[in-house]
């Protein structure tokens, strides 16, 4: 009898689709505090710098982590750091959960404030699932379905803030500041279910930890249709992305375009309720519209990067974000500022795309490192841009919240630039992986 043929679990799309819902899930977290922070401005007397700091808090760990986690997939294929990642999201919102449900509203007060800020931190580990999710995918597509597949991925992962901001202070208003939390505690834990079914690792990964063979185990995935292949551990493939000097214009485009995006996610209520004085409900749905339509076009934004490739398409997208800055940041008229609104959030959905599209291009050898610099410390401007966002509020007053969008201005320029400069070296690229 010959040999059995070695097969595979699971398939792409299923991959996507687990990996997609655990996302979704994880990234919830970016919104926990957007839409209570005036909750938590009240009962504990916080400053604006306080609460700056607060709704970026889960933005911290959720981008530090994506760096050393990212990279990983590399090694161990994404599986099991997206799991720990889940988990620890689930510890930080159980202890903000038991801590409003034990204190709230008599006992919380401004000595609370670290423990606050440690649970949120814990809780953000949730959103490093982006990066281990990045390289998981990758792995599993070819490279000409790659950008349709990311944007996927991302797109509708990213939609999860958009939801939050949406139902969670409906939830809160009908159960309670505690039962909320309660809730996201609950969806967390059905997302963790969902994606351990379905968030399997690429063939490659599959064939390694049957038989421990690295030439076998490629030789088998390119049966499967796998085209991309690890070169190395989580160290080596960090440090070898860390090199390329391409990584890092990236990373400012994704510093600009997913943090100024996770930044404006936890900072756009505020900024709705205290400059135009809009009613909680109301900017609970500017928030909303603004995040699912920077999620959302970001699907497109995947597609059209494919058709007309990566810098072509980021090249459009940080015009509209250009444009849409300099309204929001000069515009004293509601209508005209939710304009620049929408077009701010088109264009860094559709930019996120054409990021990623870009990183198998120009860090061939080390997908999931570059994945991990880039989803890492881009993600760091939904946790630095908030408090400098407040900071201006405190040193201008009311009309520090509109001028403070002017940072949009200066970044958008400057990713401008680096994109031409990525274009203007392509060729050089092309020439050193030919050598």
């Amino acid at each position: 009898m010959g040999a059995t043929q070695p097969t595979v679990t699971g398939s792409a799309n299923r991959a996507l689709i687990g990996a997609t819902i655990g996302f979704f899930i994880g990234a919830g977290s970016v919104s926990l505090f957007g839409p209570t922070a005036h909750i938590f401005l009240k009962a504990m007397h916080l400053s604006p710098q306080q609460v700056g700091l607060l709704v970026a808090m889960p933005m911290l760990t959720g981008s530090l982590l994506r760096i050393p986690f990212g990279a990983s997939v590399d090694r161990n294929g994404g599986r099991l750091p997206f799991l720990v990642l889940l988990i620890a999201s689930v510890i930080g919102i159980a202890g903000l959960y038991w801590m409003l449900l034990t204190l709230y509203p008599n006992h919380l007060t401004e000595k609370y404030y670290p423990m606050l800020l440690t649970f949120g931190a814990l809780a953000g580990c949730g959103i490093a699932t982006f990066s281990v999710g990045i390289g998981q995918v990758s792995y599993w597509y070819s490279k000409k379905k790659q950008g349709w597949a990311l944007a996927v991925f991302g797109g509708l992962g990213d939609s999860s803030p958009g939801f939050v901001v949406l139902i969670l202070p409906a939830v809160i208003m009908t159960v309670g500041l505690w039962g909320g939390y309660l809730f996201s505690l609950a969806i967390i834990i059905v997302g963790i279910i969902i994606y351990y079914l379905m968030g399997l690792n690429a063939p490659y990964y599959q064939f390694y930890k049957r038989n421990h063979d690295t030439a076998r185990a490629t030789e088998e995935a390119k049966k499967y249709g796998q085209e991309l292949f690890p070169t190395g551990g989580t160290w080596h493939t960090l440090l070898l992305s860390a090199k390329h000097w391409r990584t890092w214009p990236l990373v400012i485009l994704y510093f600009t375009n997913f943090g100024g995006f996770l930044a404006l996610t936890a900072w756009l209520p505020i900024f709705w309720q205290t400059y135009f004085h809009v009613g909680a409900f109301h900017s609970v749905v500017l928030t909303a519209v603004f995040s699912l339509i920077a999620a959302f076009i970001r699907v497109y934004g995947g597609k059209l990067s494919d058709e007309m490739g990566g810098e072509k398409t980021a090249v459009i997208s940080l015009i509209v974000l250009l444009v849409g800055s300099v309204i929001m940041t000069f515009s004293s008229l509601l209508w005209l500022t939710i304009i620049g609104e929408i077009l701010v959030g088109a264009g860094m959905g559709v930019n996120n795309a054409a990021v990623f599209k870009l990183v198998p291009h120009y860090v061939p050898d080390a997908v999931g490192g570059t994945a991990g610099w880039v989803g890492g410390l881009g993600c760091l401007g939904g946790f630095a841009i908030p408090p400098i966002l407040g900071d201006i509020v405190a040193l201008v007053g009311i009309n520090g919240y509109a001028l403070g969008f002017g940072i949009y201005i200066i970044l958008s320029i400057l990713c401008l630039l680096l994109v031409w400069l990525l274009y203007r070296t392509r060729a050089n690229l092309t020439a050193h992986l030919s050598r």
